[in-house]
Formats: C-alpha cells, sequence, structure tokens
C-alpha cells in the first residue's frame, strides 16, 4: 500500500459561518414560534434559491433509475432497523458507489453527498473520504463507498444512506422528526497514518479539538474538575450513541453553570461541529440544540491525551438528548445522534 496522501490542514471556519449560527441560536430560536424553519422540505427550498438541486431532488431521481437487480441489492423498507445503523468503518450493503450502479447513477450519488455538505467543505469533506478509503483498500476511494435505500422518495418516508471508512450520512427529507440528520451520523479522518501525533497533522477535523480545548481552558478550576474524567464510552457501533435522557448522570460540566463569556464559547464549539454540513441541517441541529442548552455537559478524557500535552484529543458535548462524542486517539472518530428533547 502506497504511503499516505499529504493533505493540508482544515482551515478554522470563517467568521460569517460563526456569526449565522450564533445570530440563529440567540435569536432565531427566541422567534421559533413566530417564524417557519421547516417548511415540508426546507433543503429543496434553500437549494432552488442557490440554483442547485436538493440532495432530496436528487434521491428521487436516483431512486427513478434504480434496476429491480440494483434494488434487491441496496432498497429497503422505511422500518428496516438496517436504517438507523452506523459505524466507524462499514458497508451498510453490497451495493458500492462504484461496482454497482452506472456513471449517472455515480453521478448522482455524488451530488447526493456533496449536496448534504456546506459549500465551504464539500470538496474537504470528499478529498477525506477518497483517502481514508483509499489507505482502508478499498478500491475507487469515494467509489468504494456503500449506499442503502430506505423507503421511497414522495411517500413521505424515505431516507438515502451513505457508508465507508470514517463516515456516515444520512438523506431523508425529513422524514425522521425530531432527528437531526435523519439519524446517527459518523465522520472522522485518519490523515497520517493510523496512529496520529499530539497536533494531528492535516486532520480535516481536528480545527475542532482546538476550538474545544479554548473552552476548556475558560474553565476555572471546579469546572475543569468536573470536566476531566478517564472513562470514555466504548466504540460499540450504534450503540455508541445511545442517549442516557432525562435524569441520567451525565459526564462533564453542565452549560447550565458556565458564565455568559463561557456560554458564548460553548456556542462557538457547536458552530465549528457544524461547519461542515448543509445550512438546513445545522438548523434543525441548533434548534435541537438550543432545545436542552442548558442541561448539555462538556466532558473532557485526560487518560487519552496523545503525547500528555495536555491538549485533550478526546473529548464529548452530552445531553439527555444529544452525544457529539469527539474521539481524537489515535486517530479522529467522531459519533453524532441528536434528537428532540423527550
Amino acid at each position: 500500500m502506497s504511503g499516505p496522501t499529504q493533505h493540508t490542514a482544515f482551515p478554522s471556519p470563517g467568521d460569517l459561518t460563526r456569526r449565522r449560527f450564533l445570530k440563529t441560536t440567540t435569536t432565531g430560536i427566541a422567534t421559533a414560534s413566530a417564524l417557519p424553519l421547516f417548511l415540508s422540505d426546507p433543503a429543496a427550498a434553500a437549494d432552488k434559491a442557490a440554483g442547485k438541486p436538493a440532495s432530496e431532488t436528487l434521491v428521487t431521481q436516483f431512486y427513478k433509475t434504480l434496476t429491480e437487480q440494483q434494488k434487491k441489492l441496496m432498497a429497503f423498507s422505511f422500518n428496516d432497523p438496517l436504517r438507523q445503523a452506523v459505524n466507524n468503518n462499514w458497508h451498510i450493503t453490497k451495493a458500492t458507489v462504484g461496482g454497482t450502479f452506472s456513471r449517472d447513477q455515480q453521478a448522482m450519488i455524488r451530488g447526493i453527498f456533496d449536496g448534504l455538505h456546506s459549500e465551504e467543505y464539500a470538496k474537504k469533506v470528499v478529498a477525506q473520504v477518497e483517502h481514508d478509503n483509499q489507505q482502508a483498500n478499498r478500491k475507487g476511494g469515494f467509489d468504494g463507498c456503500s449506499v442503502a435505500m430506505f423507503g421511497q422518495p414522495g411517500s413521505g418516508q424515505f431516507e438515502f444512506v451513505f457508508a465507508g471508512r470514517h463516515v456516515t450520512r444520512r438523506c431523508d427529507g425529513d422524514s425522521v422528526k425530531g432527528a437531526a440528520f435523519g439519524g446517527p451520523i459518523f465522520y472522522g479522518h485518519a490523515a497520517a497514518g493510523f496512529n496520529e501525533k499530539p497536533d494531528h497533522p492535516g486532520n480535516i477535523y481536528w480545527y475542532q479539538a482546538k476550538r474545544a480545548n479554548e473552552l476548556f481552558q475558560a474553565l476555572d478550576g471546579n469546572q475543569r474538575k468536573l470536566a476531566l474524567r478517564s472513562d470514555a464510552r466504548p466504540e460499540q457501533r450504534k450503540k455508541t450513541v445511545e442517549l442516557r435522557g432525562k435524569g441520567a448522570a451525565l459526564h462533564g460540566v453542565p452549560v447550565a453553570d458556565f458564565s455568559g463569556d463561557q456560554k458564548t464559547l460553548a456556542r462557538r464549539v457547536m458552530a465549528d461541529v457544524l461547519a461542515p454540513f448543509r445550512k438546513v441541517d445545522v438548523d434543525e441541529c441548533m434548534k435541537l440544540i438550543e432545545a436542552q442548552f442548558d442541561n448539555l455537559h462538556f466532558a473532557y478524557y485526560k487518560n487519552l491525551d496523545i503525547g500528555n500535552d495536555r491538549v485533550w484529543d478526546v473529548w464529548q458535548i452530552e445531553g439527555p438528548s444529544m452525544v457529539w462524542y469527539f474521539r481524537g486517539s489515535p486517530h479522529v472518530h467522531t459519533w453524532v445522534n441528536i434528537r428532540k428533547p423527550a
């Protein structure tokens, strides 16, 4: 196998991205009852304005082109349990982009995937998927990833899932009510080998950990004692993103105890972790996060500190109905599950 492909570092999200997030969380949520944040197909409405087809539109077109043989490999009922599966390195079906589909269908799959990400980051995320799936001995990088289709577009319930090494993405047209992204997602990167160095050179997601560590530095002594732990959750497929619910003892320091400045930093962490994704998914995430914001907890895992430099490689944001688990050791794995609070 050839050596690792070199990547430039992922730049920190621009001020416009952060201002958009902060403006929405501080004013948009407060007026949610007066403004229609979610139309019947918000992604289609947003992308129509931008002059390009929404991922949901492409999923509909893609489904219409499927042959019966292709459907046997990757089409299921909407309620099939496989729909909510997630893992860090997997094929959801045996239907791979390059091995199962025509060139036109491959182009639609690429368009669906691109459309799920912000314009600022779409190409960088695709480069990460290409790199990591090539390093995993999967032929073709992006083309070696797999897809599945649940339900039928136009029926009111459908979901397209794309999966491979360090990638699980969903497109559901808001079919799954109260679930950000349509269910659990995964993103990660092994930029320069399996065991990364303390500064994670070339890792496109390490900027997120830098922001989370800025928040840690702003905590006082007692808050740091609460935030630092040695019992990070194990990675166990879907179980990794199980939600603890109301009344559970969550890891870390509660946002409810933060000062105003610390809460601003917490929102900046959220702005950074959401920056790679399209606006309609960011908006839904923000709505669900703000509904439990003071109940969120930030935890940092001191026993998984690469290089013992006290820049915490593994950290987590957890609420009763949310997990955003960033495991930066030995390289970046990130598990995400955000639901409407019960």
